[in-house]
């Protein structure tokens, strides 16, 4: 058996009959058994009680996470003249216009976050089949169509996390990394949960929030008490 076989195995045999543990007893056992080579991300899986092909039950929204995720998050930014040195100046790492919708038709996207100015949406927009499976377009409702580009990049840098629910009604998200102390993880996912909470769509009906799972990058997932990841610990 390889390696990481006995690893999983091993981690599978750790995590055997555990359910609905506290918010700080789930990461903590996720912690232990994140045993790759590389700083793991730790992900959260919220189950809800949803379905997002209705509108009136599609759950969007963003959560700045108090600690940041421990990623570095490379962002592109549509803007022109002031608008465009401006996101220079808060830190974007790629600014364009219609050299930068060249770019994405040639099929380089090298960022992981999109913002773009009003004025130029339907420049964007001919990009929609490109970013919108990649979750990439950009979208007023979560800020990412903005004047304020400073600012919206700064959040992206800061540690600003978009969740949308997908066809099953699951929300996933990563929330820091393992090395990350276990209070600064367990306020991330308390931030978290509380954002898509107050995300709750109009047409949702009976409980909203059925499950939280956590998970690290490479290892199995566990449940956690739904009043622990609730409360502000």
């Amino acid at each position: 058996m390889s390696k990481i076989g006995k690893r999983a195995q091993a981690a599978r045999a750790a995590f055997e009959g555990k359910s609905n543990l506290s918010v700080e007893e789930a990461l903590a056992l996720v912690k232990a058994n994140a045993k790759a080579k590389f700083d793991e991300t730790v992900e959260v899986a919220l189950n809800l009680g949803v379905d997002p092909r209705h509108a009136d039950q599609m759950v969007r929204g963003v959560c700045a996470l108090p600690n940041g995720t421990g990623k570095t998050v490379r962002v592109a930014v549509f803007a022109r003249g002031a608008k465009a040195d401006e996101a220079k100046a808060a830190g974007a790492d790629i600014v364009g216009a219609e050299d930068l919708v060249e770019t994405i038709q040639g099929g380089k996207i090298d960022f992981d976050r999109c913002i773009a100015t009003p004025d130029l949406m339907p420049l964007v927009g001919r990009l929609g089949k490109v970013l919108g499976p990649r979750n990439l377009m950009p979208n007023p409702k979560v800020g990412t169509v903005t004047m304020d580009v400073g600012q919206a990049v700064k959040a992206a840098k800061g540690g600003e996390v978009q969740f949308k629910v997908e066809k099953a009604g699951i929300i996933q998200s990563g929330i820091g990394k393992v090395s990350f102390d276990d209070a600064k993880l367990a306020q991330n996912l308390r931030a978290f949960v509380e954002a898509v909470n107050k995300a709750k769509p109009s047409g949702a009906k009976g409980t909203y929030l059925k499950k939280v799972s956590v998970s690290s990058t490479m290892g199995p997932g566990v449940s956690v008490d739904l009043a622990s990841a609730t409360s502000q610990g």
